[in-house]
């Protein structure tokens, strides 16, 4: 991409007119801070970057995000292509700018809005993700999210799952798609108990709640949301990834 986008004469940033770095680094502040322009207002942004769009419609998002991912696990000393995942839904509030056809009510949760789908691997990184209306039930949900899941992961054999995902999805998942769906059911000790492998997941989707753009359902399109997701957890694998390049230069700072 050329360089030469004048500062200052706009909030906008057109992809053709500055260079992905910037232009990565203004779609990041945007998810994070929750705003385009100066200042991190908890609020929607007025205006929000055109490249954001661009970079959805080519799927730019999802291959930056993909590679990464790739570099992390390596970086874990694991393999790029995971063989074992986790399943797990979150569901969030709704602002006003968000269509009635696309939000609903979860009478589980009690929570009004949309319902983010995932699943991520033994480290947490994620790998598939759906963006759906909050009365739209985990196993229903859930056959969709693990066929993406299975074409774009060949290596995936095994996926741990809560109890609403029992039922006939376990033998759907087993004879269509040769995936293993073990159910990891709650302990029944009065106290708080952290489950196997279910605490994965969990994390992942309260480190989503970090991004002050994720922290409602602001957007007016699915598709929008579920980049959004893409870019806050691209963001972390970016620290993540920068932490263990520069160890001492992190050591450094934290005694500062």
């Amino acid at each position: 991409m050329p360089r030469g986008h004048p500062r200052g004469t706009s909030d906008l940033i057109h992809p053709e007119k500055i260079t992905g770095e910037r232009c990565a680094g203004k779609l990041a502040r945007t998810v994070r801070e929750g705003a385009v322009g100066k200042g991190p207002g908890p609020r929607a942004p007025r205006r929000r970057p055109t490249s954001l769009r661009r970079w959805r419609r080519q799927a730019l998002d999802l291959e930056f995000h993909d590679r990464l991912r790739g570099r992390v696990r390596i970086s874990e000393g694991r393999a790029a292509a995971p063989t074992a995942g986790i399943i797990d839904s979150q569901s969030v509030r709704a602002a006003s700018s968000v269509p009635a056809a696309t939000r609903g009510y979860d009478g589980g949760k009690k929570v009004p809005g949309r319902k983010r789908h995932v699943i991520t691997d033994c480290l947490g990184l994620l790998l598939v993700v759906a963006v759906t209306a909050a009365n739209v039930g985990d196993r229903e949900a859930a056959a969709p999210l693990l066929e993406r899941a299975r074409a774009s992961h060949r290596s995936l054999r095994l996926i741990w799952a809560d109890g609403g995902y029992t039922g006939m999805l376990v033998d759907w998942a087993g004879e269509k798609l040769h995936l293993v769906l073990e159910i990891v059911k709650r302990s029944d000790e009065p106290r708080f108990v952290v489950l196997p492998r279910r605490w994965v997941v969990e994390r992942t989707l309260s480190r989503l709640m970090r991004s002050r753009r994720l922290a409602r359902g602001y957007e007016t399109l699915p598709a929008t949301s579920k980049s959004m997701i893409l870019w806050s957890m691209t963001m972390l694998m970016s620290r993540r990834l920068a932490r263990r390049t520069h160890p001492a230069t992190t050591t450094v700072s934290l005694a500062a």
